[in-house]
Order: C-alpha cells, then sequence, then structure tokens
C-alpha cells in the first residue's frame, strides 16, 4: 500500500444532454478504449428506449431509482488471521456502492447477446427500476454472503 498522500478526488463534469454527473459517470463505465462518443451514443439511445417505453416517467429518474435498487449497503471482503481467510462484512462507501452498481448493471447488459447494447442496458435498467433483473440478484447475493459471515465482524479492523 502507498505511503504517499490521498490522491484528491476531481469532481465530475455533467454530460452535455442531462447535465447529470451521474449520467457522465454511466457513460465512463460503458466506455471502452477511450471511444467516449460511442459510450455516449450507447446511453443515450438506451435513456431514449426507457423514455419510449415509460413517456409517464423521466428516464434520468428511471435511471436514478434503478442505481438506489442495485446499491449494496454491506459486502464481505476477505482479511487473513492466523493463516486463515475470512470474509469479514463490512459496510461499502458511497462512492464505492455507485461504482459497484454501475458495473454490474453494464457488465450484465453486456452479458445480453443477440440484441444491441443500447437495448440490453435500457432492459436491465428498467429489471433493476422494477426491482428485479441479475443486478438486483448480484446485490442479494452480496448481502447475503455478508450476512453468512456475520460471525467474523470482529475482525474487522
Amino acid at each position: 500500500m502507498s505511503r504517499r498522500r490521498q490522491a484528491v478526488k476531481k469532481p465530475l463534469a455533467e454530460d452535455a444532454k442531462y447535465h447529470s454527473p451521474l449520467v457522465t459517470r454511466l457513460v465512463n463505465t460503458v466506455m471502452i478504449c477511450g471511444k467516449k462518443t460511442v459510450a455516449q451514443r450507447i446511453v443515450y439511445g438506451a435513456f431514449d428506449q426507457i423514455a419510449t417505453k415509460n413517456p409517464t416517467t423521466n428516464s434520468l429518474e428511471v435511471w436514478q431509482r434503478a442505481v438506489d435498487n442495485v446499491k449494496p449497503r454491506l459486502e464481505g471482503k476477505a482479511r487473513r488471521v492466523g493463516g486463515a481467510t475470512y470474509q469479514v462484512p463490512l459496510e461499502v462507501t458511497v462512492d464505492r456502492q455507485l461504482a459497484l452498481a454501475m458495473r454490474w448493471l453494464v457488465d450484465f447488459a453486456d452479458a445480453r447477446k443477440g440484441i444491441p447494447m443500447k437495448e440490453a442496458l435500457a432492459a436491465e435498467i428498467m429489471e433493476a427500476f422494477q426491482g428485479q433483473g441479475n443486478a438486483i440478484r448480484k446485490r442479494d447475493d452480496v448481502h447475503k454472503m455478508a450476512q453468512a459471515n456475520k460471525a467474523f465482524a470482529h475482525f474487522r479492523w
């Protein structure tokens, strides 16, 4: 681990269309090999599809609720104690909650084969908004693992 000073977090710029740093973060999560315009096209296309499927709700609000539904509150972190490795349940920081939620949504959308990425991302966001889907299942698995290892909570430091 580095003994230098803590890295300074730069504020995230707002995106051009929705003026939201959360959307910028999603674009950066979707982006591969620095192709930001391709990632923006995917994200904005997914938001347009959400808007056409649900004309009564705002796609930005749907995205916000989907991320809130997927965020993990607890996770198990591996700790070595006396030659054994234990999964110690720890509370997840706000920044890591957001990073994990977005990564899970994008990864599970990417795993849907046979449909374009913007349609897959829109479908994954809608399922997370409704409280179902692969990302919600992943969050529940992480929570179950943390609950199952609650006995090792005294190893946290």
